[in-house]
């Protein structure tokens, strides 16, 4: 078995890092809780750089560009809490079962992690305890303080996704991603989305909720929960007005649908 490293042993955080989790509006009213599983893309000290050039860590593969500023807008536009992640989803990925490979992973779209070649056990167990388990905890504990105070809940999972991938150019300005379980709101979501003729919404593209997603399916799943996981393309965050401007859409989908539901459920 490998040496665990310093870090595993004395704990991968130190006192100049930030905490891995925020919350947004904590006391909003909303009953949609806004989930940002890869906002941030931080790297705790005592990783140093991964080994990653901050050019190739401010790219798409170290987080999901302009949901911070998405996250935050929208949860003023609805009065809603804003649970988000700080750290780079290179150093442990919080929307990934943290006993995937792919949870730390050592190369992606093509670009080599060095850090994670090679992590022990007690390595990969450091990250998920500073990390990873903290920012699934929050979202668990808020989840139970609404639960008992009777307030319904719709998870609402923001992400966003590079314009071109593997060569190919996305032509979906968002996704709505969506599995069997309990996704009435997520499909009915979709179609009003699908009203804007002037947009091209993808049905669990550019990804699909099959089987990879871990927050979700966590959270909504065994309890029946309402949800839906929204990929918006980045270029269009990065404009000036992006995060403003998608807001403004989401607020109108998000509550247009939700009240569609509650006069006919």
């Amino acid at each position: 078995m490998a040496e665990s490293s310093v870090e595993a042993r004395a704990g991968l955080l130190g006192p100049n890092d930030p905490p891995p989790t925020r919350i947004y509006n904590a006391d909003g009213a909303s009953p949609f809780l806004l989930l940002g599983d890869h906002a941030g893309n931080r790297v705790p000290n005592a990783l140093g750089d991964l080994g990653v050039s901050d050019a190739e860590r401010a790219r798409h593969i170290g987080w999901d560009i302009g949901i911070q500023a998405l996250g935050e807008a929208l949860a003023d536009r609805l009065d809603a809490a804003f649970i988000s992640q700080t750290y780079s989803r290179l150093v442990i990925d919080c929307n990934r079962d943290p006993n995937r490979a792919d949870a730390c992973p050592e190369v992606s779209d093509g670009t080599p992690i060095p850090a994670n070649v090679g992590l022990s056990a007690a390595d990969r167990q450091a990250r998920v305890a500073a990390i990873h388990a903290p920012y699934q905890t929050a979202i668990t504990e808020v989840l139970a303080t609404r639960d008992m105070a009777g307030r319904a809940t719709v998870l609402v999972s923001l992400h966003s996704f590079t314009p071109r991938m593997n060569e190919f150019d996305r032509p979906w300005q968002a996704g709505v991603l969506h599995d069997g379980s309990n996704d009435a709101f997520a499909r009915l979501l979709l179609e009003v989305m699908q009203e804007d003729r002037a947009l091209t919404i993808g049905d669990n593209e550019p990804y699909a909720m099959n089987g990879t997603d871990h927050t979700v399916p966590r959270h909504a799943f065994e309890d029946g929960r309402p949800y839906v996981e929204l990929e918006i393309r980045q270029d269009l965050l990065a404009a000036s007005d992006g995060p403003e401007a998608w807001s403004a859409r989401l607020d109108q989908w998000l509550t247009g649908t939700l009240n569609v539901l509650s006069r006919h459920p």
